[in-house]
């Protein structure tokens, strides 16, 4: 006959509950998940403000990040006298415990639907599978850009650098870590972080879906514009990039 009580690899229900209500705690935030990794692959530790120029966030944000994977046993803390940071200056130098690497992150309903819209991209022809990724993207970029204009400025009325930086910041609020660079004649959103993950990886055609984004805001709040993507994370860039032509 079963018991009653569950049990998972060895592990009864109510210890395996607490044991995902651990890690998602932990690498709930998706974050905090790519801050993990970037430490993981740090054979000498990193610091909280390394964390933080990685990720172009306060260093207090990048410091709660390693504090919370510290407090649940997947980085240890010790202290160190950093060269840049001054002389006799300590500095806490935060490593991966290997033992407490967890076999896998929590799999979300987003990730999984992202990882299905991916799959069934990938079975179209690369022109068809853009297409479709990006018109996704503008749609939600779209509905995004509501309350995001903001003083009564109407669409067409607010210049293109104005605008790219408040997509810039509604990207950030939805995980992107996004800032705006002006070089030359071009104007450029560049995300530091992509919360697709590893979906994109495997899939880059959700690269389209991000360029959506931006077009689809832009034309809200500023109008019709010619976005494209110049650099992105699953092409073995360090970041991902979108770039316009800088008309006013």
């Amino acid at each position: 006959m079963a018991r009653n009580k569950a049990v998972t690899n060895g592990v009864t229900g109510g210890a395996f509950s607490s044991q995902v209500s651990a890690i998602t705690s932990a690498f709930g935030d998706p974050t905090r998940r790519a801050v993990y990794l970037f430490v993981r692959d740090a054979a000498d530790g990193v610091t909280a403000s390394q964390v933080a120029e990685r990720f172009a966030v306060h260093p207090n944000v990048a410091r709660h990040h390693l504090d919370k994977l510290a407090a649940g046993g997947y980085l240890e803390v010790e202290i160190a006298r950093i060269e840049h940071a001054g002389a006799g200056r300590p500095s806490k130098c935060y490593r991966a415990v290997d033992s407490a690497e967890p076999t896998q992150f929590p799999v979300r309903s987003d990730d999984l639907v992202l990882s299905l819209l991916g799959e069934a991209l990938g079975r179209l022809p690369d022109e068809e599978a853009q297409a479709i990724a990006e018109e996704v993207g503008r749609k939600y970029g779209q509905a995004m850009a509501v309350g995001l204009t903001g003083d009564d400025v109407a669409a067409g009325q607010r210049s293109l650098r104005s605008a790219l930086q408040k997509v810039a910041d509604a990207l950030t609020a939805h995980g992107f870590a996004a800032h705006t660079e002006k070089r030359q004649n071009k104007l450029r959103i560049i995300n530091n972080h992509c919360p697709f993950g590893d979906v994109a990886i495997e899939h880059p055609v959700i690269c389209a879906v991000d360029r959506g984004m931006v077009k689809g805001m832009l034309d809200a709040i500023y109008g019709e514009t010619s976005a494209e993507t110049s650099a992105s994370l699953p092409q073995g860039d360090r970041f991902c990039e979108t770039t316009l032509e800088a008309l006013n």
